[in-house]
């Protein structure tokens, strides 16, 4: 377990680079006991026979990514999924390379786009008048987007020291105890402590990840609700 990690400083860093976001994810990986490991990603000739299939070329940084941490599940399909690269599809002038579990999302990158290095990333919310659906603006790099994608899908892995607050209650502000991550994702808000991390989404629920019991005990007692496991 990676014992040191200032979160702050290392996501000040990736917004220079994309080495630096494979660095911040490394070591964020380590830091919450689940450290990446040599076997984790994609082969090369795999992301190849994916390209040839689509019929395009993979921006760099999606190819970075899946070769880095691809084959995680708990890092990547715990709750939303990463596609694999022979489920990877174009749908609506998009490159998708992600799914909301329920089908109510697609995350992906701009055809238009696809002849960049690391492109912007994109959302696009299933919704009742499809005429509506739209692809908007996720995160500017697609490198960036999978620092979100690794933190939320660490918060809900149901195997880790997990919990989620339903229902939080209306007036509960979490900027008084814990610090707030400037983050993507643009409906999730994040804080952390040296011992806590926690995704508030859209101000209806928390999810909470803890490097140890105690730890996932003591919010459960600070933070009131109606937790789902505790």
């Amino acid at each position: 377990m990676t014992e040191d990690l200032d979160p702050y400083a290392a996501l000040d860093a990736a917004r220079g680079h994309r080495s630096a976001v494979w660095r911040f994810i490394t070591d964020f990986a380590a830091y919450w006991d689940c450290p990446l490991t040599a076997g984790d990603g994609y082969r090369g000739a795999e992301l190849d026979a994916a390209e040839q299939r689509l019929g395009l070329r993979l921006p760099a940084a999606l190819r970075e990514a899946y070769e880095l941490f691809g084959r995680r599940d708990d890092l990547t399909r715990s709750h939303n999924r990463l596609l694999k690269p022979d489920e990877l599809f174009v749908r609506h002038d998009a490159l998708v390379y992600r799914e909301e579990n329920q089908g109510c999302a697609l995350w992906g990158i701009l055809l238009a786009d696809l002849d960049q290095d690391d492109p912007a990333a994109v959302v696009r919310p299933d919704l009742v008048d499809k005429s509506q659906e739209r692809w908007r603006p996720w995160e500017s790099r697609v490198s960036l987007a999978c620092v979100e994608l690794v933190m939320f899908e660490m918060v809900l892995d149901g195997e880790g020291l997990t919990d989620h607050l339903i229902r939080p209650e209306p007036e509960l502000d979490l900027t008084h105890n814990y610090r707030q991550l400037l983050m993507t994702g643009k409906e999730i808000r994040w804080f952390v402590t040296p011992d806590v991390l926690i995704a508030e989404v859209e101000g209806a629920w928390l999810s909470v990840r803890a490097r140890t019991q105690r730890a996932l005990d003591d919010i459960r007692d600070e933070l009131y609700g109606d937790w789902l496991k505790g």
